[in-house]
């Protein structure tokens, strides 16, 4: 799959196959991450890889969509020095995203609901931001799943987004 197609055909997956994730993918996944760009080459990201049931139950108490959390194969939280450092955790996690998405890996992202709750559970100091933990898994039946063969051009038919007209402004906000 091509970089375009993979950023416009990914979709978010909450529901997950019982499948585990090969080290060897995730590794890839992780890899990925690792590679993202960052302010003043900083990286100031850190990766805590969760695929024990018992800890994945105990951290969806504490995020926005518990299921994603109970029904995945592994989880990614994105920890990073700092507030000054979110815009880089979100380049770091869409290329996680992203790259899952081209091994044919689901993910989803999850918010933290209860930090305090968060960094106990997953051992993080304070000072530590975490602004995503991220789902990752096989998709279920019925959930969306890549397409490295699609058209970028229908798949951006389909989508649910604003045209690009609406979107564009040019020299100056005219909005």
């Amino acid at each position: 799959m091509d970089a375009y197609l993979a950023v416009v055909s990914k979709r978010e997956v909450r529901h997950y196959a019982p499948q585990p994730i090969p080290n060897a993918v995730l590794t890839q996944i992780l890899e990925a991450g690792r590679a993202s760009g960052s302010s003043r080459n900083r990286q100031p990201w850190r990766f805590i890889v969760i695929t024990d049931r018992e800890r994945l139950a105990a951290l969806s108490a504490h995020v926005y969509r518990p299921g994603n959390l109970t029904g995945c194969a592994a989880a990614i939280a994105v920890v990073v020095s700092g507030e000054e450092s979110l815009f880089d955790a979100g380049r770091c996690a869409q290329n996680l995203m992203l790259a899952a998405w081209t091994l044919g890996v689901g993910t989803c992202p999850n918010t933290p609901r209860d930090l305090a709750a968060v960094r106990a559970i997953l051992g993080v100091p304070d000072g530590m931001a975490i602004p995503t933990i991220l789902t990752l898994g096989y998709p279920a039946p019925g959930e969306p799943r890549p397409r490295p063969k699609a058209d970028p051009t229908r798949v951006l038919a389909r989508v649910n987004r604003r045209p690009l007209p609406e979107l564009l402004h040019r020299e100056r906000y005219s909005g």
